[in-house]
């Protein structure tokens, strides 16, 4: 069915983990994607099919780096993490601890995806990243300053992927020359934000 009024912009979300690895390069768009799980694969398929579609709709697509915030599911390694420090657990299981990735405010990318709604040239992929990739052993050390609180934390086999993106980070660069200069990356504020929620029991 077509709809009434063409959109003025049709903005979709694809991943970064189309990149796979990248030997810890700032990846750019004209990286070419090695995806390394059904996920990434299943992202990068979706972006072919889209774009047999831009001469018919005016579709810009990103690839955001990982991101969190307030509401993050606890399965994710982020709030999850957060979580346990909240409730002063004793252990904390994780995977591989040497991984590096960005993790940024999910406020930051919800407002880079509306200036892109605005700015975005239909056609073209766009990075949404800060660039900062910090390791888990890096986000337990903040959240042991921000807490007081240090549990014993467990590398759990179970949790390692035998596939694991060992870092993903991208460059900003044709972002920032699309929309101005991008903020995000500091991840202090960020988990104070969710430490401070999760603590109060607001998680909106």
């Amino acid at each position: 069915m077509a709809l009434p009024v063409a959109p003025a912009k049709v903005l979709l979300a694809s991943s970064a983990n189309v990149y796979g690895n990248q030997d810890g390069v700032a990846i750019a768009e004209t990286v070419c994607p090695q995806p390394v799980n059904h996920y990434a694969m299943s992202k990068l398929a979706m972006e072919h099919m889209a774009a047999t579609y831009t001469d018919r709709l005016p579709i810009v697509m990103t690839r955001p780096f990982n991101y969190t915030g307030v509401g993050h599911d606890l399965r994710f390694v982020i709030p999850k993490i957060v979580d346990h420090f909240v409730r002063k657990a004793p252990v904390i299981e994780l995977g591989n601890l040497d991984v590096y990735r960005e993790y940024n405010d999910v406020r930051q990318v919800c407002d880079v995806y509306l200036k892109l709604l605005g700015h975005g040239v239909p056609g073209e992929v766009y990075n949404v990243c800060s660039g900062k990739a910090v390791s888990l052993g890096e986000v337990l050390a903040l959240m042991t300053e921000i807490s007081g609180w240090q549990p014993e934390v467990r590398v759990n086999p179970a949790f390692v992927r035998a596939n694991e993106i060992r870092a993903l980070a991208g460059s900003s660069e044709k972002l920032a020359s699309c929309i101005g200069q991008v903020s995000g990356g500091d991840l202090r504020p960020l988990l104070e934000w969710m430490y401070r929620s999760l603590g109060s029991g607001n998680t909106q």
